[in-house]
C-alpha cells in the first residue's frame, strides 16, 4: 500500500536521502519552511513506516574490503523450507550484504564483500558447500559506476 505525499513530502525525502545526519533546522531551511512543522512532517514519515532508518555511509576501502561480487544461486530444492532454510543462513552470513530471491533459472542474488581474492575464494566454497545448493555463478565487479538512493522521488 502505498502512502500519498505531497510535494513538502516529497522534498524532505530527497533532501535526507542525500543526507540523512543533517539538523531540523537545515532541513527546514533547505526545503523553504519553519523547523517545527518540518520536524512533525519526519515524525509523521517515520511513524508512517516511509522513513526505516539512518545510516553511514562508509568507505569499503578504507576499512579492508577491497572485493566485491556477485553470487547468482541456484538450488536443487525450491520447496518453502528449503527456501527458508538458505534465507536463514544467509541473514547469518556477514559477507551477504545484499540478498534477492529472483524469478526464473536463478534462485537467489547476493552482493558480498571479501578483504582480498583469497577471502573472496573462501566464500564461494562455503557458499558452494551450503545444503541444497545446485549452482553458483560469481562475477567479480570492476568497479562501481552508480550508487544512488533506491526510491527516485
Amino acid at each position: 500500500m502505498s502512502i500519498r505525499l505531497d510535494e513538502t513530502d516529497r522534498a524532505i525525502l530527497q533532501e535526507l536521502q542525500k543526507n540523512g545526519r543533517m539538523t531540523n533546522v537545515e532541513l527546514a531551511k533547505r526545503i523553504g519552511m519553519s523547523a517545527p512543522p518540518c520536524l512533525r512532517r519526519v515524525r509523521a514519515l517515520e511513524e508512517a513506516g516511509v522513513i526505516t532508518g539512518y545510516r553511514a555511509q562508509l568507505d569499503a576501502k578504507k576499512l579492508g574490503v577491497d572485493v566485491v561480487w556477485f553470487a547468482m544461486v541456484h538450488l536443487q530444492s525450491q520447496a518453502e523450507s528449503d527456501l527458508e532454510a538458505f534465507r536463514a543462513h544467509i541473514r547469518n552470513w556477514p559477507a551477504v550484504r545484499e540478498c534477492w530471491t529472483l524469478s526464473g533459472d536463478i534462485d537467489f542474488l547476493l552482493k558480498c564483500v571479501a578483504p582480498d581474492l583469497a577471502g573472496f575464494q573462501s566464500l564461494v566454497s562455503e557458499l558452494t558447500g551450503l545444503p541444497n545448493v545446485k549452482t553458483i555463478r560469481s562475477a567479480l565487479t570492476l568497479g562501481q559506476v552508480k550508487d544512488e538512493p533506491l526510491i527516485p522521488l
